[in-house]
């Protein structure tokens, strides 16, 4: 009983796991100033967003630096700057580790 029960939670904790079809590895940043953004949401830098080029606004995004995992909601657009795959909102860059360094290399998957 006890081997299905932990089935039971394996399999009911992988259905709940969002699947990520893409992964790109690339240099990120971080902002922590603005008034609204390219949604017309608010900007909240303790807010768990982030900015990209491309994807639609609501993407949910994993981003891993150094072993660190934050789930951001795209909800702006950037980086401007060349060779940059993406801004993270402040909170996101504190849940990362990454406010000392400002611009780390980092894989985000979507």
């Amino acid at each position: 009983m006890r081997t299905l029960a932990t089935l039971a939670t394996l399999a009911a904790t992988l259905a709940a796991s969002p699947v990520y079809a893409h992964s790109q590895t690339g240099n990120i940043s971080f902002y922590s100033e603005g008034s609204q953004t390219a949604s017309g949401e608010r900007f909240d830098k303790r807010a768990l967003t982030c900015a990209h080029r491309t994807l639609p606004f609501g993407t949910k995004v994993k981003v891993e630096y150094r072993g660190k995992l934050v789930a951001c909601r795209v909800n702006d657009r950037g980086p401007f700057i060349a060779g940059r795959i993406l801004d993270v909102s402040l909170a996101s860059a504190h849940a990362l580790g990454i406010t000392e360094a400002g611009v780390v290399m980092a894989t985000m998957e979507w």
